[in-house]
């Protein structure tokens, strides 16, 4: 809502008539003081809503915070050199020799 300036000339004529002008300055104390209350309160709810906004979004992050922490804590080798020797199955097969190693090797065979 946007006020002309004759608006605003008229509004300001009609509250020295209504009161006079001996009580203009407590009145646009009073009116200052109750838009600075107005704006407190208007801060106050934005402060709240935006508290409760946030409130679940930062239970998530919390949440993944954790779930890092733990997966940096992780370390799938010390699972393994916890376990023997005895729980790990030995399937070594014997080490062949070279081909130029072996004398029993003929090479490829052409027909």
């Amino acid at each position: 809502m946007e006020l002309s300036f004759g608006e605003m000339a008229l509004i300001a004529i009609a509250i020295v008539v209504l009161f006079g002008p001996d009580k203009l300055p407590q009145i646009a104390r009073d009116l200052g003081a109750g838009v600075r209350k107005m704006r407190g309160a208007v801060e106050d709810i934005k402060t709240e809503i935006m508290k409760e906004t946030d409130n679940p979004v930062s239970e998530i992050k919390r949440e993944i915070e954790k779930v890092k922490d733990a997966a940096k804590e992780y370390n799938p080798m010390h699972e393994l050199q916890k376990s023997t020797v005895s729980d790990i199955p030995v399937t070594a097969e014997p080490e062949k020799p070279k081909p130029s190693e072996d004398e029993t090797h003929e090479g490829p065979v052409s027909r």
